[in-house]
């Protein structure tokens, strides 16, 4: 069943049990389109007889160029729509890094939001890479290191445990990774964390923590299309030819065929010997695209179908708890008229809206990690355990 894309003034109708998923994209202007298709392309190949609506969402103050953000006007909804919203899930990007500490970014009080709201609000939540480092940092205070290099190209990630997000996935998969900052498996475990997949030279890949919301944390990107590192690497090319960088990027790690990597190689070289931005369109994509094969995609696949089922699952059971109670109230308020049916009839919203609350994190009383009090807030039911 096609994945329904809603990034229009016309959303189309959701089938009766059809999963709602926000995508709250904050990657660089280069990569939104990119990355809305490689979710698209990856939740269809996972959904099978699953139905999904698929919404755009952004976060404010995220930078962006004119281009860019007459993109996000006009395929996107604002966070206010977010939180208005009634999503079983979200799958959040982050973006390049510009400061030095993720609370010093100018996105860092809507996302500290957003990871509160999340956790409260949704069945399940996927951060990808950067807003996975962020959500982290917020609802326990872990911290990403600096690398000493990048880590950037494809890595061999090894299957841990038997969590059911793992289920009939190999033993080992590649993931690609492209990063500057890590979190180290420790600090992770000791705040109870369950490590999902890890790679000797990568480190931690995926990982998850069942809270109200299961949350799942990638460092990679099983998203990613066969082409997304060459672009990366280009754009990186473009940044020393211009002078933005002081060294030439190294190639991603077990990416390229042997030949491809010698043409490369000979480009670096000329490069480091003509520096300037006009040799950069001597640097073809489509003649190095073609040697590139998503490897990865049927491990990707299989992970999203594991999460898609879970969320079915959350909210089959949750929509029979709601009709059940529906039903109860009803039988009691044809015997039990008056103050008392009222009650039970509050006592029902209270399920489906949410109280406000105001929600600090005992670790942080400074408030540095936590930002502004979270004052979104749904049902404060326990989550339904994953089968």
């Amino acid at each position: 069943m096609p994945v329904l894309v809603d990034n229009g003034p016309n959303p189309p109708a959701g089938h009766a049990g059809c999963l709602e998923v926000g995508l709250v994209n904050s990657v660089p202007d280069a990569a939104l389109e990119a990355t809305e298709r490689q979710f698209i392309e990856l939740i269809d190949a996972a959904a099978g007889d699953i139905p999904v609506r698929l919404r755009f969402f952004s976060l404010p103050d995220v930078p962006r160029t004119t281009r860019g953000q007459q993109h996000v006007s006009k395929s996107y909804l604002g966070i206010g729509d977010l939180w208005d919203g009634r999503l079983d899930a979200l799958i959040v990007t982050g973006t390049e890094p510009r400061a030095a500490a993720l609370s010093e970014e100018p996105y860092w009080p809507a996302l500290a939001e957003l990871i509160d709201w999340a956790e409260h609000n949704t069945i399940s939540t996927i951060w990808s890479c950067l807003a996975a480092h962020a959500a982290v940092l917020q609802l326990d205070g872990v911290a990403r290191h600096a690398l000493d290099d990048k880590c950037f190209g494809i890595f061999d990630c090894a299957k841990v445990g038997d969590h059911p997000l793992m289920k009939d996935v190999p033993s080992s998969m590649p993931v690609p990774h492209s990063r500057w900052n890590g979190l180290r498996e420790s600090e992770l475990a000791s705040r109870g964390y369950d490590i999902l997949t890890r790679s000797a030279r990568a480190g931690v890949d995926s990982f998850a923590k069942q809270g109200r919301s299961l949350f799942v944390f990638f460092q990679g990107h099983p998203e990613y299309d066969a082409a997304s590192l060459l672009g990366e690497y280009r754009r990186d090319v473009g940044r020393f030819l211009r002078g933005e960088r002081e060294t030439f990027p190294a190639m991603p790690k077990n990416y390229f065929d042997a030949a491809t990597a010698g043409l490369l190689a000979a480009f670096r070289a000329r490069a480091r010997m003509d520096r300037r931005e006009e040799l950069l369109a001597d640097f073809s994509l489509a003649a190095t695209e073609r040697s590139l094969t998503n490897v990865w995609r049927p491990s990707a696949a299989r992970i999203y179908r594991n999460w898609l089922a879970h969320l079915s699952a959350q909210k089959a059971a949750r929509t029979t708890l709601d009709a059940f109670a529906g039903a109860a109230r009803a039988s009691l308020a044809s015997v039990w008229p008056g103050a008392a049916a009222a009650s039970v009839q509050a006592a029902g919203d209270r399920i489906r809206r949410a109280p406000f609350i105001e929600r600090r994190r005992t670790n942080d009383s400074s408030g540095l990690y936590s930002g502004a009090r979270d004052r979104r807030i749904s049902a404060q039911r326990e989550p339904i355990p994953v089968e």
